[in-house]
């Protein structure tokens, strides 16, 4: 399935039910009164958030959604039925916009929540309701009240613990794919990884899990929109962590470290203020273990917390993954690391 992190909806909701003109017709009862019943109330449009669901490309091949509406009401003041609900399933995460103003309308950032997008139209009361006692034989109902209809623009940001951030073909996709259950495409080529990955990693007892993002790379300017750009720096916004993946093979790591870390901090948004590690990827080759103690130092000095790894081999990753592990548990006891 594709990755879609933004999609355009039009939801209608039901119109109310009318409300009945009826009268009692019943032998021995010549002059029965008012018996119409309500119409029934419109179906609403509920958007729902849930965590079997990771994207919002079906709404690439539905962007429009109606309720029932309400049916008339009956004599004997029997009530019309109400419109059947519709839900609406989108990821955890999921912003809901007005597409016309922009304004915020609810933030979705929990497995279960609902939000009533458009609510049906209340039905119209039966003739039973407006006998008086000038008018006892009433033949008027309400109408049913009509549903709402609304344009939306959802956007989806991805809901993680850690996410990870470097630039293209630093190792991103081979580092989750050895800690996680994702298993993102690889290649030895820039932007092998053109849409957001979640995996999930579990502690060696498998009794605490975490979730990684992978993000596709940055390069300068990612925070203006260059390459891949603003578009998936917004899926940082909602990690607790940044673990920036550094390449020990490239001309200058300590470079690419400033250029990472001057798109975080251009971007904004609170990405600045997150607590970042960083991994100092391709120790296995030998330009890299070459490197590695200069730029292990040059990262200390500025109080950089690093780890050597090898997303390859896998050597040092289980060092990396137990910090992380205990830095997510840190995080969700105190709210803070």
């Amino acid at each position: 399935m594709r990755f879609i992190d933004e999609a355009r909806i039009r939801v209608i909701s039901g119109s109310g039910g009318n409300g009945c003109v009826s009268f009692r017709r019943e032998k021995y009862v010549p002059r029965g009164g008012p018996d119409g019943g309500d119409g029934g109330k419109g179906g609403d449009i509920i958007i729902q958030a849930d965590s079997q669901v990771s994207s919002l490309y079906d709404f690439h091949f539905r962007q429009q959604f109606k309720a029932q509406s309400g049916i008339t009401g009956k004599g004997k003041k029997q009530a019309g039925r109400d419109g059947r609900d519709v839900t609406v399933p989108v990821p955890a995460g999921t912003i809901i916009r007005d597409a016309a103003t922009g304004e915020l309308l609810r933030d979705l950032d929990r497995h279960g929540e609902r939000y009533i997008a458009a609510r049906g139209g209340k039905g119209g009361r039966g003739n039973s309701h407006f006998a008086t006692s000038t008018d006892q034989a009433p033949r008027r109902a309400e109408t049913g009240a009509p549903g709402e209809e609304k344009n939306l623009f959802l956007e989806l940001k991805l809901l993680a613990d850690v996410g990870l951030v470097g630039l293209p073909n630093a190792g991103k996709s081979t580092f989750i794919s050895k800690l996680t259950s994702a298993h993102p495409k690889i290649a030895d080529y820039p932007f092998t990884t053109l849409s957001p990955n979640l995996g999930v990693a579990e502690s060696p007892d498998r009794l605490v899990n975490y979730v990684i993002a992978d993000i596709p790379g940055l390069i300068e300017g990612a925070h203006r929109g260059e390459g891949l750009g603003i578009r998936f720096l917004k899926h940082l916004e909602r990690t607790r962590i940044l673990l920036l993946i550094l390449d020990l093979s490239s001309p200058d790591p300590e470079d690419d470290y400033q250029v990472l870390l001057g798109e975080i901090t251009a971007f904004g948004q609170g990405l600045p203020e997150k607590p970042r590690i960083v991994a100092l990827n391709k120790i296995d080759l030998e330009e890299g273990r070459g490197k590695k103690a200069a730029v292990e130092k040059a990262l200390k000095r500025k109080k950089v917390k690093t780890f050597p790894i090898s997303a390859l081999t896998g050597e040092g990753i289980q060092g990396l993954a137990d910090y992380l592990l205990g830095m997510v548990q840190k995080k969700s006891d105190h709210g803070r690391v």
